[in-house]
């Protein structure tokens, strides 16, 4: 029973559908991309109910409380009942947001942009990055 109890980081964020791989959840963790209290933690760290952990998955950042411990991969809707999402609202919407972005098109057909299209573009797209600051 004492083995039971005890489950490591890797397996859990895998578990609990944070990572498609344990081997990447393990990866993430060896990058320093998992965090508890600002510190890395290693891929065998044993999992406590209560902590929170601070994950990196690309340019997406998450915090997660663990309220349950949960040992084998299970479906998403059984998933939700062993952690909790406390990500500030800020985070959430800024990273929703870089998907509502407008995206340049060219008509199609058109080719390749010449030199001065290419000088429109840039100009465009530096005038929208100084808006955002």
């Amino acid at each position: 029973m004492a083995e039971k109890e005890r489950l490591r980081i890797d397996k859990y964020l895998w578990s609990i559908r944070i990572f498609k791989t344990r081997t990447l959840a393990t990866e993430a963790c060896k990058a320093g991309r998992v965090k508890l209290n600002g510190q890395n933690i290693k891929p065998s760290y044993e999992v406590k109910i209560g902590e929170v952990y601070h994950v990196s998955k690309g340019i997406e950042r998450k915090q997660i409380k663990v309220t349950g411990l949960l040992y084998n991969r299970a479906d998403a809707k059984t998933v939700v009942g062993f952690y909790d999402d406390i990500t500030p609202e800020q985070e959430t919407h800024g990273f929703k947001s870089m998907f509502h972005a407008p995206a340049l098109k060219r008509d199609r057909g058109t080719g390749r942009p010449t030199k001065k299209d290419r000088r429109e573009i840039d100009d465009l797209l530096s005038d929208e990055e100084e808006g955002e600051s």
